[in-house]
């Protein structure tokens, strides 16, 4: 290994410890509960021209994505000649490379002599910026405006300190704004440690060799992806997964489908392919352009939508439905150079890559189910990234290799003035989608549906107003050769797993958690058992609101090769008289009073293989462990009850 590579992996892992340290002290400085209590923080390092550097190691991608795709929009509206040392900028506007409202994306520039070369950002969700319902859950929205505060690139802060007037803004549109102005101070706050430390490896390793250390290590991802790709079998594989409802219909479902193109050319060993620079955001595709492609132009081959009535199950290549469009169009704008960053070789590597086309996806819809651009891109790459080397670092270079192509308009890439805040159920879905598709290509690392994520909200029903934030997560598909796990979820926040403590919550909310336990029988049968689902019970020692954005609750996650689907969870309301009230799994501010309880059960994993086939000694494992009931046994697994010793057999 050369001392040029040694230097770049150097470089690399203080550029990532950089953005780890900023996400720590966001976490050790904010104010919510579900920051401090649940570490939901992200930070990353980038550059001038928008490619992602580093990000912190518990930073969830869809966050990670978020920044790198809205950096190019605020140097759009704030060019870089104008920024002064110190100034930090903020925006969360869904359009333009954000989540959604409650999602503050921050940047501070770092400057290399007298220009901005890096930045350095943090994300966090803070605690209320208005909307439906606190805490940013507003799952009946119909349009944005009713999500809470857009705030498009503006200037939050000098070396002098935050800006009143948008401080001002931020208070008046929040229910508990000094809990919003604490998280904002600790988001400033990380962008400074981060920037401080890229300052320092500026000083140490000089301007060019920062940036040549840099190039290097993104080549080297890129590389590395390719290798992995290639691994791949080429062809065009194709699924669509179901959104349950939109919370506004209850019995209309909508679909995500995608088509893959796995291919494989030889390379003309001109050198590296910085497809991974970005300008403002396009609405179609926002990653993985090839080099040759020209500003606003695309060599890109027509995109037939997906061949398959709507459904679960995923399929070989197969013809384009008629009377359907071609897939979209590729934009894209030159990138921002900067001063001493030299552009390098790198050693002949495939052209291998993967288009990801989620042509014939739903449209838009005015509800709370459509996901902004950046979401729906880091849903993508993660589920890719998923069957390749996971010791592949994540940054820049790992884009080059991945295009994807999100329809203008479409559940995942909504437009003004549809809602985002509902982003996870439709990037579930397609990264559910993608799973199935890769199942098919790669059946020996095939996985079945999961259950997901079920995020809610409990709130204070007036002033003084406490909130808190949460989901629970649903069972791992069935993996071949292995169980799912037990109530992880597959992917949360495409990348993070974090839940608050008991404990923290309970001092901080006036409430208490009862139970939380696993569903027994609630993975889906199979040769190998979908992971359980979980069930939680909050009893309330204060009049609240209770506000759901579940999905998975009505269709269950399906199973693979002869697996039984998983048992579905869903939300309840337990009556002061222990009666028990099934609730929808989109609602908004429904009131519980003092002494009832909220349950949360969340759905299991689908199997994988026939039931019957699966070894004895697992099922009666599972028996002992409480995973599966006799009655499970019985009915789901074939098995028969005797008297002698043995006591079960088929």
């Amino acid at each position: 290994m050369s001392s040029d590579v040694l230097t770049a992996e150097v470089l690399r892992n203080a550029l990532v410890v950089a953005a780890e340290e900023a996400s720590i002290v966001v976490v050790r400085s904010a104010y919510s509960t579900f920051i401090v209590e649940g570490s939901d923080a992200s930070a990353a390092v980038l550059d001038a021209r928008g490619r992602l550097i580093a990000h912190s190691m518990a930073t969830t991608l869809m966050n990670s994505m978020a920044l790198k795709v809205a950096l190019p929009e605020l140097i759009r509206d704030v060019p870089l000649e104008t920024m002064r040392p110190g100034d930090v900028y903020v925006l969360n506007d869904a359009y333009r490379g954000g989540v959604h409202t409650n999602d503050l994306l921050v940047y501070r520039p770092v400057f290399v002599g007298d220009r901005p070369a890096y930045f350095a950002a943090t994300m966090i969700h803070v605690s209320d910026l208005g909307g439906l319902s606190a805490g940013g859950m507003a799952p009946l929205a119909t349009d944005i405006f009713l999500e809470g505060l857009q705030l498009p690139p503006v200037r939050l802060a000098t070396s002098g300190g935050l800006e009143p007037a948008v401080e001002a803004i931020l208070r008046a549109n929040s229910r508990t704004p000094d809990k919003v102005m604490g998280d904002v101070r600790a988001l400033v706050a990380g962008t400074a440690v981060a920037a401080a430390r890229v300052g320092a490896l500026v000083s140490e390793y000089g301007a060019d060799g920062l940036a040549a250390g840099i190039d290097d290590y993104l080549d080297y991802t890129e590389a590395r992806t390719r290798t992995a790709l290639a691994d791949l079998p080429e062809g065009r594989f194709e699924a669509s997964y179901p959104i349950d409802d939109d919370g506004i219909d209850q019995e209309k479902s909508h679909y995500i489908r995608v088509a893959l193109t796995l291919e494989n050319h030889p390379s003309d060993g001109t050198g590296r392919h910085d497809s991974g620079d970005i300008g403002p955001q396009s609405p179609e595709v926002i990653a993985g352009l090839p080099e040759t492609q020209g500003p606003g132009g695309s060599e890109a081959a027509e995109s037939p939508a997906v061949a398959k009535d709507p459904g679960v199950a995923g399929g070989r290549e197969g013809p384009g439905i008629a009377g359907v469009p071609d897939g979209p169009g590729i934009a894209r704008v030159p990138e921002t150079r900067v001063p001493g960053d030299p552009r390098m070789r790198v050693p002949r590597v495939p052209e291998v890559g993967v288009v990801v086309d989620f042509a014939g996806t739903g449209p838009q819809v005015p509800a709370a189910v459509n996901a902004s651009a950046s979401q729906s891109l880091a849903a993508a790459v993660f589920a890719v990234r998923c069957f390749l080397d996971p010791t592949i670092p994540m940054n820049d270079g790992c884009l080059r290799a991945i295009e994807v192509r999100l329809p203008e308009g479409s559940l995942l890439n909504a437009r003004s003035p549809y809602p985002c805040g509902g982003r996870y159920v439709p990037i579930y879905a397609a990264m559910e989608a993608i799973f199935q598709a890769l199942s098919d290509a790669v059946p020996e690392r095939a996985i079945a549906p999961s259950g997901i994520l079920q995020p809610f909200s409990i709130a204070a029903v007036g002033a003084p107003y406490w909130i808190h934030l949460s989901y629970d997560f649903g069972g791992v598909g069935a993996r071949q050769g292995l169980d799912g796990p037990d109530a992880t979820g597959v992917h949360f926040g495409i990348g993070r797993n974090s839940v608050p403590q008991v404990e923290p919550v309970e001092s901080r909310c006036p409430l208490v958690v009862e139970s939380i336990e696993t569903i027994p029988d609630s993975g889906g049968p199979g040769r190998h058992r979908g992971g359980l689902g979980s069930r939680t019970v909050y009893r309330f020692l204060a009049d609240c609101h209770v506000t759901t954005r579940g999905d998975r609750l009505r269709l269950a996650p399906p199973g693979r090769d002869g697996g039984l689907p998983g048992r579905l969870g869903g939300f309840f309301k337990r009556h002061l008289d222990g009666t028990v009230e099934r609730l929808a799994s989109k609602v908004n501010n429904v009131r519980f009073a003092a002494g009832e309880a909220f349950v949360v059960e969340t759905t299991g994993g689908g199997g994988m293989g026939s039931p019957h086939e699966r070894d004895l000694e697992a099922v009666l494992a599972d028996l002992a462990a409480g995973h599966v009931t006799e009655r499970g046994a019985q009915e789901d697994y074939g098995l028969t009850r005797r008297q002698d010793p043995v006591r079960w057999a088929r």
